[in-house]
């Protein structure tokens, strides 16, 4: 009887629903809540892309790849170098309208990184003073 009287002040009258009541019936918090739903936390894994472009008109995807967060290394060891300046120069306004960044990390070579991308360390004297910079 005691068993009896425990359930009726604890549940709703279905004791086969039980556990979907309690799941539905969850307090919501409101206000300056701090907890996030594990169900909306997602995992995204950070991705960089490669590039060698041989043409200008590669330079789109090499910005599409910016635009969707993905840091992108560029090659241009295969490339004129007035295009590959060309390309350089789209690619500073790719990451300056989305507050990301480029850098030189090798003689031919560029890093272009978006806003969420840090980069860290330093270059070598000879890359910094290189006059053959494209």
């Amino acid at each position: 009887m005691a068993n009896n009287l425990f359930k009726s002040l604890f549940s709703d009258g279905d004791s086969d629903n039980q556990e979907e009541y309690y799941d539905e019936q969850a307090p919501v918090a409101q206000g300056d809540n701090k907890v996030v739903s594990m169900n909306s936390v997602r995992q995204r894994s950070s991705k960089i892309a490669l590039y060698e472009p041989r043409l200008y008109a590669d330079v789109k995807q090499i910005a599409d790849q910016l635009l969707n967060d993905r840091a992108v290394i560029v090659n241009f060891s295969q490339m004129d170098a007035k295009v590959a300046s060309r390309i350089v120069d789209f690619l500073n306004g790719t990451v300056f309208a989305i507050n990301g960044d480029i850098k030189r990390i090798g003689k031919e070579i560029f890093l272009c990184t978006p806003k969420n991308f840090e980069v860290s360390g330093n270059l070598s004297d000879t890359l910094k003073n290189d006059p053959d910079k494209i």
